[in-house]
């Protein structure tokens, strides 16, 4: 039996995002030379996508630039579609080709269902069964000679929903079937007004830059070059009264099955001055020898930085290490101290060797516990001086650090130890990061300080009543809640409730407060087959969670064949290959205990050689890597191209797709879902473009988006394993 196991070359892979979606407009000509995929032979490449949406108190307006260039050897004349996103009501639609109006056809969905089948059957090929359902527009378009191109411009508008407080905006912009060769330039900019403020502008789809000037408008921009766009571009934003905003979304393939759940938490852009808690911040800084030169520079501009921006209520100190330790000042500084603490390090130079545990803990003992304390803790090394040992070291400071403490950790370059300053920060609430080459410390470490700056709620907990809510990520103690940032929080939940109660409790200057939500539901269908699947990304999002959070568990403590398997489990039902799993790509063996068997052991073999150093670049890579997935705010991607053993490159979209919160494998020509069990289901046969192919649409619409993948699939449905088969 052949085996080709597909093992990742790089840890940074978990970070981006993916998942099947609609389609934006494509030219589809007819009738076909002959039946086959659109894009076979090579018709029509988009060169540019350009989208520009203004979005005002809700009403959005999309405007649309895309450039067709025929780069077949004979004349296309075809239908262009545009499938709108689902719920879109256009209220004002134009349209232009090459500069010239022309009148384009409002569809609704059932006349659009209509034409989608008929291209279908015409060229055998399914792809466009994933826009049933939804409405969409149809123009003629003008011949296109070969070498020519065409520019079609649209605009439409709609009116946003706001459900809780929460307003979304989708753009479909898949076009990966159907372009047939990547896209040179692909870009969207949403600019957005409100009259409530907005307190969290976020993307589960997309990589996206934010600028928010105030909280009534932001300015949000996606680009990328030399790209097959495949996943919808999906935009959240809250308003709200609410002095913190929380905002719930919950996915639900079928009753049977547990939820999940993510909200959504953010405090006003700016707050009140008072609305600020005072703080303490205790800088530890390496002045080793191996700091010296730009390091040693640009890490004294960071202290720099940090001491110019304190709050008015702040206090502070610096310890700067090296073979020793010395201070600033006995006591914890004012302000008005900042400047003259920046010239102080600045006069200093980078010499001698590493005392980490003295450092940390002389900086401890400053600690009030009386005030919220941020810790930040900068090396590039490895601890040569006074205390040595690890885990010596982390004991000492678990003993003196109060439980108001939150140390931040940043590691330059490679030579750190990446378990220490892992584990530094996690049992001390706060964060680890690292610099790496080409990498600017004080740019770095600014970033990281204009967000803890102003906190404004700690010590948080979350009661959400008689719910039953499991493995939750991040899991309690939460983190802070800091002015002008947000917490996306994903977890399980089990049963179902209507008008549900969240309480939100922190500590705000010393005294307790509540903050509570009510009318909140966790339903026993959300998405799945009820057609509704615009929260399909939240079981993707938080299995990335889960899965960074059992390796990071792995990595520190050690290995643990529970835990191993729990990860092996989770990238096969969810099509997550991380750089430690081999996910087989094989004939039947992910599907039987055997081939599990199997992978569990490579598995393995591949954490014992991937967490087997503490320090180095590859300790490094896995600490950024893994550090990403347990704090995704988007579901992990697909990479594009893995190597196998023997060398080969071999491109993942031809034998695993993610469609909604599935995975699929290709077997011998069949997709086949990845939570089918052969040994325990039977398949409900359908024939691939028949007559009851088509019925069976009509009534389970859900199957449409799986059933697009081609013309063999397995899929599993509410518990009912469904299979096209050819004649």
């Amino acid at each position: 039996m052949k085996r080709a196991v597909l093992v990742l070359s790089t840890l940074l892979m978990l970070l981006a995002t993916v998942w099947p979606a609609l389609a934006d407009g494509i030219i589809i000509p007819l009738p076909p030379p002959i039946p086959g995929p659109i894009t076979d032979p090579p018709w029509l490449t988009i060169k540019y996508h350009r989208v520009n949406v203004t979005i005002d108190n809700r009403v959005a307006t999309t405007r649309i630039d895309q450039l067709f260039v025929n780069e077949g050897q004979a004349v296309v004349e075809g239908t262009y579609m545009f499938p709108l996103p689902q719920g879109a009501t256009v209220s004002d639609f134009t349209m232009w080709v090459d500069g010239r109006p022309i009148e384009p056809q409002l569809l609704e969905a059932e006349e659009a269902r209509r034409i989608y089948n008929d291209i279908v059957r015409q060229w055998r090929d399914p792809a466009l069964l994933e826009y049933v359902g939804t409405n969409a527009i149809r123009a003629n378009v003008f011949p296109i000679p070969p070498g020519e191109q065409r520019r079609i411009e649209i605009e439409y508008q709609q009116v946003l929903e706001v459900d809780n407080g929460l307003v979304h905006y989708v753009y479909p912009l898949n076009t990966e079937r159907f372009s047939a060769r990547p896209l040179e330039e692909v870009t969207v900019t949403v600019e957005i007004t409100s009259n409530d403020p907005m307190q969290t502008v976020y993307s589960p789809s997309h990589r996206i830059a934010v600028d928010q000037p105030d909280e009534f408008h932001a300015r949000v921009g996606y680009e990328e070059y030399n790209v097959l766009p495949d996943k919808d571009f999906s935009l959240y934003y809250t308003v709200s009264p609410e002095d913190i905003a929380l905002n719930l979304l919950t996915y639900r393939e079928s009753a049977d099955e547990d939820g999940f759940f993510m909200l959504l938490l953010a405090p006003p852009l700016e707050v009140r001055a008072e609305a600020v808690i005072p703080k303490d911040v205790l800088i530890v800084l390496d002045q080793s020898g191996s700091m010296a030169g730009e390091k040693w520079d640009q890490a004294r501009a960071a202290v720099g930085y940090i001491l110019e921006n304190l709050n008015p209520e702040d206090r502070f100190n610096v310890v700067v290490f090296s073979t020793g330790s010395r201070i600033y000042a006995n006591t914890l500084q004012p302000p008005a101290e900042g400047a003259a603490a920046a010239r102080w390090v600045n006069s200093l130079e980078a010499i001698g060797g590493t005392d980490i545990n003295g450092a940390l803990l002389r900086a401890l003992g400053m600690a009030d516990p009386e005030r919220a304390t941020v810790l930040l803790f900068v090396t590039d090394g490895l601890p040569t001086e006074g205390e040595t040992a690890i885990d010596r070291i982390l004991e000492n400071v678990r003993a003196e650090a109060p439980q108001n403490v939150r140390l931040f950790s940043f590691g330059v370059g490679d030579d750190v130890d990446a378990f220490l300053l892992d584990r530094l920060a996690q049992e001390n609430r706060g964060t680890s990061a690292y610099v790496r080459s080409g990498e600017r410390i004080d740019e770095e470490v600014g970033a990281w300080y204009a967000k803890v700056n102003a906190p404004v709620l700690t010590d948080i907990t979350l009661d959400f009543g008689g719910m039953m809510i499991e493995d939750m990520y991040p899991a309690e103690p939460l983190p802070d809640l800091f002015a002008g940032t947000q917490m996306v929080i994903v977890g399980r939940y089990r049963g179902s409730g209507q008008d549900v109660t969240i309480r939100l409790s922190g500590d705000v200057n010393g005294e307790r407060q509540t903050f509570v939500y009510d009318g909140l539901d966790f339903p026993d269908r959300a998405g799945g087959g009820s057609g509704t699947d615009a929260e399909a990304f939240i079981p993707r999002l938080w299995a990335t969670r889960r899965i960074g959070a059992l390796l990071d568990q792995i990595r520190l403590q050690g290995e643990n064949k529970e835990l191993v398997d729990s990860v092996v489990r989770l990238s096969l039902r969810y099509g997550i290959i991380t750089p430690y799993t081999s996910f087989l790509i094989q004939e039947e063996d992910i599907f039987t205990q055997t081939g599990r068997d199997v992978i569990l052991r490579e598995a393995q073999s591949s954490m014992d050689m991937a967490f087997s150093q503490s320090a180095g670049a590859a300790a490094v890579d896995a600490a950024e890597a893994i550090g990403g997935a347990r704090s995704a705010e988007a579901p992990a991607a697909m990479p594009t191209m893995v190597q196998t053993k023997s060398g080969e490159l071999i491109d993942t979209r031809e034998v695993i797709r993610q469609v909604r919160d599935k995975a699929f494998v290709l077997r011998e020509g069949v997709w086949i879902d990845t939570a089918y069990d052969p040994e325990r289901m039977t398949t409900q046969k359908v024939e691939f473009l028949s007559d009851a192919y088509f019925e069976l649409l009509a009534q389970q619409p859900a199957l449409a988006d799986f059933f697009a993948l081609g013309e063999r699939v397995i899929v599993v449905l509410e518990g009912v394993a469904y299979e096209v088969v050819t004649a």
